[in-house]
């Protein structure tokens, strides 16, 4: 029996394996460009995926193919139905290996890693550092768009993985729950005007998703730095449920995966995240610094 697939791996070991029998290597990137004035307006990465990408990789569509299209938020979790037919098509199902990565920050990937595991898919791994890392290696990119072999994606759905505005209303004054915000410190502390309001949720920690990564290289830290901060933050006892959001339901994603890399791969995302929860203004916002 092959051990089980860590949920990362470098670009060595998909250099070695791209050729494996089953393997589905994806990329999921999306696009947030900075905006003069006015709101972000999300894009696909299609466009960037065509002309440059690993041997072999699929487009994971995030904003349209995996989301919601009837919410008023962008990738928006889609009912299990649409999601697995999606995957299906990309030929993730049964039997599959899945290699997920992005251009750039990595959030887009793990974004797609959560999700998958959220619909019940399992052998599903990030690749370390992305595209940049790969090109950084010295292998090889192609134009080349290969045609995908269709697979039944029969996961059954995770819940406890997934949390909704409601939920998150209703845990607020729940002790066994750590709310993490891992968008950076300003935002956090309402200095700046990102949201239609300005703060984070009542009792919720900061811990920045960019902190994670080494700056020069974009790769993780050492697993076991990220170990120390996340026992320091009190993230990894057992008896409290950790949910993260940030502002999108995306970056969260990417501190639930570093978690998930210690050992806690029980962590639930708040998919609407700061987009939904200012929102509304009959939901409470706070500033000002950290609980912890």
């Amino acid at each position: 029996m092959a051990p089980p697939l860590p949920s990362q791996v470098d670009v060595e070991w998909l250099h070695q394996h791209l050729d494996d029998a089953d393997l589905v290597v994806v990329d999921a990137t999306n696009h947030l460009p900075v905006p003069t004035d006015g709101p972000y307006v999300p894009e696909s990465g299609a466009e960037t995926y065509r002309p440059e990408h690993i041997p072999g990789a699929l487009f994971a569509d995030l904003l349209v193919a995996f989301a919601d299209p009837d919410s008023p938020e962008p990738w928006t979790a889609p009912d299990h139905e649409r999601f697995a037919a999606a995957a299906g098509a990309l030929g993730i199902g049964d039997g599959a290996t899945v290699v997920v990565y992005d251009q750039h920050d990595g959030f887009w990937a793990t974004r797609f890693w959560w999700h998958l595991r959220y619909e019940g898919f399992e052998n599903v791994t990030v690749l370390d550092g992305g595209l940049p890392a790969w090109k950084a290696a010295g292998h090889q990119v192609t134009d080349v768009v290969p045609v995908p072999t269709p697979r039944t994606f029969t996961g059954t759905r995770r819940p406890e993985l997934f949390r909704s505005t409601e939920e998150i209303a209703a845990s607020l004054d729940n002790e066994n729950t750590i709310l993490v915000n891992v968008l950076d410190e300003p935002t956090y502390r309402g200095e700046v005007d990102t949201y239609a309001r300005r703060g984070h949720i009542p009792g919720s920690i900061n811990l920045p998703v960019f902190s994670l990564r080494d700056p020069d290289t974009g790769t993780l830290r050492p697993t076991e730095e990220l170990r120390r901060e996340f026992e320091a933050a009190g993230l990894l006892d057992d008896d409290r449920t950790v949910v993260t959001y940030c502002g999108g339901g995306i970056a969260a994603t990417g501190v639930a995966h570093a978690l998930a890399l210690v050992g806690r791969e029980d962590v639930a995302v708040y998919d609407g995240s700061m987009t939904a929860w200012a929102g509304r203004p009959e939901l409470p916002l706070v500033t000002g610094d950290s609980p912890r």
